[in-house]
């Protein structure tokens, strides 16, 4: 037989001291105490020391849940690896994790709703981000495409998309041309996580018009930058072409371009 000699209350678990086991000692919570009723002298078999540890790893392991769980949701792949950090035996894990899902403490389905509903809230990301960013916390694929389904369809999309359009055109309109500030939009949606249709329809539904003296502005000084560029080792038509291509990789339309050039030599 196994006999208990000590129970010594530490800082946050308890020693408890054995005679007769292979090891002399174990630490245990309190919550393991309470249930198998362990008291100093106290005399148990080598598989009632086994169902304690085994117990205790789980009570442990629940507690840690917890306390990780007090400052934010998180999902069951984050508690998981938290719980295999904290050194929790793995055939244990799975235990606590069923025992949170049962009382809704872990609900990757809702946590992938409120998520979503965030993102949309604050317009910063669009469906194909957040299905990859829920993807890394753990999330199944299925899950995932049921709640964008239902809470980020198109209209949705559209409107943050479009908020997300409106901030570039505040912040890049008077440094870009018009076609040059529709790449950019479209860019910035679609590296945000939007389709490219949806990132048209933003654009389309802003109505964007062009500033003919800004666009005039920007093509002369792009214009200007080209010919110092190329003129060191182009001349005549070389010169032309390399500057023209230059240019339209800008966003600028021939047309414009060709106007501009009558005022240079080649």
């Amino acid at each position: 037989m196994i006999k208990i000699t000590e129970l010594k209350k530490l800082k946050r678990l308890y020693k408890m001291s054995l005679e007769g086991a292979e090891l002399d000692k174990v630490y245990i919570c309190e919550d393991t105490i309470v249930h198998f009723f362990l008291t100093k002298d106290k005399n148990m078999t080598k598989q009632e020391l086994q169902e304690i540890v085994s117990y205790d790893q789980f009570a442990q392991g629940k507690a840690l849940a917890i306390y990780y769980l007090s400052f934010k949701a998180r999902t069951k792949k984050e508690v998981q690896k938290y719980l295999i950090e904290h050194e929790i035996d793995e055939n244990q894990i799975d235990q606590v994790l069923s025992a949170l899902m049962d009382n809704g403490l872990i609900n990757d389905k809702a946590y992938a709703e409120n998520f979503i509903q965030g993102k949309i809230a604050m317009a910063s990301s669009g469906p194909f981000q957040v299905k990859q960013k829920l993807m890394e916390k753990g999330l199944a694929r299925d899950t995932i495409d049921d709640v964008l389904a239902e809470f980020y369809d198109e209209e949705n999309q559209i409107e943050v998309a479009t908020k997300l359009a409106e901030k570039v055109v505040r912040t890049k309109a008077s440094r870009l041309t018009l076609n040059q500030l529709k790449q950019k939009i479209a860019q910035n949606l679609t590296s945000k996580g939007f389709s490219y249709a949806i990132a048209s329809i933003a654009i389309d539904s802003l109505e964007l018009e062009a500033d003919e003296e800004n666009e005039l502005d920007l093509l002369d000084a792009e214009l200007e930058k080209a010919y110092r560029k190329y003129s060191r080792n182009y001349e005549g038509y070389d010169l032309k072409n390399r500057v023209t291509q230059a240019l339209a990789r800008k966003g600028f339309d021939f047309g414009s371009i060709a106007s501009a050039l009558r005022d240079y030599e080649f």
